[in-house]
């Protein structure tokens, strides 16, 4: 008998699951960085599948998320001695995304439960990985702390709290602002659907960001043939000095 009961909860988890399921739209899945490129935003919406009427309850909430490549960051604090600043303890955090942003239909703590943030990994700070910090130094917490400091200023990680609209708890829309000095690669966007801080339904896709034109040509020169770049910016740099001294002088002669 318990059996058969465990076997029936078992099929009615699937059912369940799949009571409200995301439908997504984004306005570009491609973002080119050209020359003149100074960042873009992409629209994120959708809706909310459901193959029976809204559950009762809490309301439906919504958080989305774009992540770029991550990669380990070498963190150093810097210590004042004999009145200069030199570089003393340093870690290296083991995975840190190149951005991050994250927006939600409600505040954070609100939307998602410390359990739930835990098993997605959805905050900032859970987003970043440090592991195996060496046990001499000292505050080696602060060190992941200051990577988020300094990425928050810099533009390329934020949280922004009520800004995902949910109209009738089925549909939804956002816009994240992409910055200029974007790292190449591919960007996840992950949506979640929450109730009571729990989440009912995950969905993610990807944003291509790539290098194109003169800027592609340019960027794989200098990894594929770095010998050939350097020997073509020295004759670049040596053009552009002897044109800007004829110039002058022919001015001067005038």
């Amino acid at each position: 008998m318990v059996r058969l009961i465990f076997a029936l909860c078992l099929l009615c988890l699937p059912a369940q699951a799949a009571q409200e399921q995301v439908v997504l739209g984004l306005s570009q899945d491609r973002v080119s960085i050209t020359a003149n490129f100074d960042g873009s935003e992409i629209l994120i919406f959708g809706a909310v599948k459901r193959e029976a009427p809204i559950p009762e309850g809490p309301p439906l909430e919504v958080i989305v998320s774009v992540v770029g490549p991550s990669e380990p960051v070498i963190v150093r604090r810097k210590e004042r001695k004999f009145g200069i600043w030199v570089n003393s303890d340093s870690i290296e955090v083991d995975l840190a995304p190149s951005f991050y942003a994250v927006a939600t239909s409600a505040p954070f703590d609100d939307v998602l439960s410390r359990t739930e943030d835990l098993r997605h990994r959805v905050s900032i700070e859970r987003a970043i990985r440090s592991v195996g910090a060496d046990m001499d130094v000292q505050g080696a917490q602060e060190f992941a702390a200051a990577v988020i400091r300094i990425r928050e200023h810099e533009g390329l990680y934020s949280i922004r709290e009520n800004t995902v609209a949910v109209d009738e708890q089925t549909l939804f829309r956002t816009s994240i602002e992409m910055p200029a000095d974007l790292t190449e690669g591919d960007y996840q966007a992950r949506i979640f659907l929450t109730r009571g801080g729990r989440v009912v339904s995950k969905f993610e896709t990807a944003i291509d960001v790539r290098k194109v034109g003169l800027e592609r040509f340019l960027y794989n020169m200098s990894r594929q043939q770095p010998v050939w770049y350097g020997l073509m910016s020295l004759v670049i740099a040596i053009a552009a000095g002897w044109g800007a001294s004829t110039a002058f002088r022919l001015l001067r002669e005038k």
